[in-house]
């Protein structure tokens, strides 16, 4: 399948791309940050539009991020049982329970590209639980933006050299996740120091 979907890339460019980030973001298995990889290699040698595509993978990562999450609204805990059940889905429903309980907004940012496995699954715990709306989605659309500046954008440097665009991309998350570690070590050493402790 994902051999098919790249060579559609250049044809069908930002739908193909905004279909499949859709798509994973329903916990669906599909090859999405390959897929923008390509994209970026596509647009390097002129063949599609960088913001097009850009723009293609991110309506279709912050439509998907909103189905699941209004689906989960809508049906509640229960389907959020019913979707947890069986040995795969279980373990991940409640890594990102866990990780929502403990981190709230910013495990919706997280989840959309550093733990990634976990987005779709926070989308429907977000919703079945009631997280509130607005910063979910401020949140979602925020760390989607991260994901595909990364990929696109990876993909659009290496003009198409998947291997390398993929090991930079990789780099640049590993990057991006110490300074949003840093960053939130800063701010709670801040805190610590204003309130006297």
């Amino acid at each position: 399948m994902t051999d098919w979907l790249l060579s559609a890339v250049p044809t069908y460019g930002p739908w193909l791309v905004a279909m499949v980030t859709f798509l994973s973001c329903l916990a669906l298995p599909v090859p999405a940050s390959i897929l923008m990889l390509a994209a970026g290699g596509f647009a390097a040698a002129g063949d599609l539009g960088l913001w097009q595509v850009a723009g293609g993978a991110l309506a279709g990562a912050v439509v998907g991020d909103q189905t699941g999450y209004w689906a989960a609204r809508a049906g509640g805990p229960t389907l959020l049982a019913r979707i947890a059940k069986g040995d795969a889905r279980a373990p991940v429903v409640e890594k990102a329970r866990t990780l929502l309980a403990a981190k709230g907004v910013v495990a919706v940012f997280l989840t959309r590209w550093l733990l990634s496995p976990l987005g779709p699954y926070a989308n429907l715990v977000t919703g079945a639980t009631g997280f509130g709306w607005l910063p979910f989605t401020l949140a979602a659309a925020a760390g989607e933006a991260v994901w595909v500046g990364v990929y696109t954008g990876a993909g659009f440097a290496f003009g198409g050299n998947l291997q390398a665009a993929t090991q930079f991309a990789g780099s640049i998350i590993g990057f991006l996740a110490a300074g949003t570690v840093a960053f939130g070590l800063g701010f709670w050493l801040l805190s610590l120091a204003r309130s006297g402790h």
